[in-house]
């Protein structure tokens, strides 16, 4: 005799017969199977609620789903907004709230000028294509509330790096990124116009603070990214025992970028140029290591520090910096570097980039930068 699968009680299975439903036994089966799933009495048969009662679980009801809808939205404005450029007018996530998300690509303008040039904008792109999982920032130091209203229709570098998905322009507000570390003071107590190198050190406190504020890699704008920097806390070897500061990446709140800002200001020299950025680094990295000449290509390490070989990203070194602008019988594969510095502090922008001269530096912007490029040669057809 054929038999059915019933629902006895929850979480229990039983046989029975066909007409077992016909001996007084007139249950719901739908109730049964679904108090069975979810150990719950079947409503038909529950007490009724007070009006009051219904009206609480209905309230219950409305935060719960205002809740959810809560948490979904600020997923959905991460995995869409963190990764995609608004215009600043538009841009509702602060500077905080985008670093917060870590492993950030940061780079600083300091001056005043607001229509980064293509060697700036091509650092900036080839990031965006190399570290698409990560946010591209740009802190400038002329931008802010009132030029933000309109900068993608006054400046042409901010329309096209607006097309990035992962790229931010940010003001840069020093006073802000200063807070909370040992730089602070000496920003309040510092004369900007009476610094012989401000720029300079300006842009090498702020890289500092807003590394241990917040962790991620700094870069120069005029370093161009060519394959993705595997280490986490690492420092450049410009040469050998001597370090870069255009170039180094640590997590957020670690020791040796704390310590970097004590001496910072405990060694300030602004009449030096370079005092507060890489004899900066090379100093305190000789207070961990004992620093050796680099042999082949390996790196060096120490106290969990990647000291980076200069291949890494100065495989020509700054007095052959204008090697960049030559042509080459056969273009270099730069295959042990991450990027290239190309040196714009030698340049002082001499030397730019001239469509169809086939240079290192136009080959590598066709490769590594190619929406700077064309906007380079469109503006070459205008003039």
């Amino acid at each position: 005799m054929l038999q059915k699968v019933w629902v006895s009680s929850p979480g229990s299975w039983a046989l029975q017969e066909p007409n077992s439903h016909r001996q007084g036994k007139k249950r719901c089966w739908k109730c049964r199977f679904v108090r069975t799933i979810i150990q719950h009495p079947c409503r038909r048969h529950a007490p009724k609620r007070s009006r009051k009662e219904r009206m609480l679980r209905k309230i219950q009801i409305c935060l719960c789903f205002c809740f959810v809808s809560g948490i979904l939205y600020e997923i959905s404005l991460l995995s869409s907004c963190v990764f995609s450029y608004l215009p600043m007018a538009q841009q509702y996530l602060t500077p905080e709230q985008v670093l917060n998300l870590g492993k950030s690509i940061i780079f600083l303008e300091t001056t005043e000028r607001l229509e980064p040039p293509p060697l700036v904008s091509c650092s900036v792109e080839s990031a965006a294509r190399i570290y698409q999982d990560r946010p591209i920032i740009l802190f400038m130091r002329g931008l802010n509330n009132e030029t933000a209203l309109d900068m993608n229709t006054s400046y042409a570098a901010f329309s096209l790096l607006s097309s990035m998905k992962n790229v931010f322009l940010f003001p840069l507000q020093m006073e802000t990124v200063f807070q909370e570390t040992p730089l602070l003071q000496w920003y309040n107590q510092v004369v900007p116009e009476q610094e012989k190198n401000w720029v300079h050190v300006s842009s090498d406190a702020s890289r500092l603070a807003l590394i241990w504020k917040y962790g991620g890699i700094y870069m120069d704008t005029d370093v161009i990214s060519i394959r993705p920097i595997p280490q986490q806390s690492f420092l450049a070897a410009q040469k050998s025992r001597f370090s870069s500061n255009g170039i180094f990446g640590f997590p957020a709140r670690h020791k040796f970028i704390w310590d970097c800002m004590e001496n910072f200001v405990l060694k300030y020299n602004g009449n030096i140029w370079g005092n507060q950025g890489p004899f900066l680094m090379t100093r305190m990295l000789k207070t961990l290591c004992n620093l050796t000449d680099f042999q082949g290509t390996e790196d060096h390490s120490c106290q969990n520090i990647s000291f980076l070989n200069p291949q890494r990203f100065y495989p020509i070194p700054y007095p052959a910096w204008s090697r960049y602008y030559q042509v080459w019988d056969k273009s270099p594969s730069f295959n042990h570097s991450y990027a290239l510095h190309l040196w714009n502090f030698m340049n002082r922008n001499r030397k730019v980039v001239v469509a169809g001269s086939n240079t290192l530096a136009e080959n590598l912007y066709k490769t590594y930068c190619p929406s700077t490029y064309e906007d380079l040669i469109q503006n070459a057809k205008h003039r």
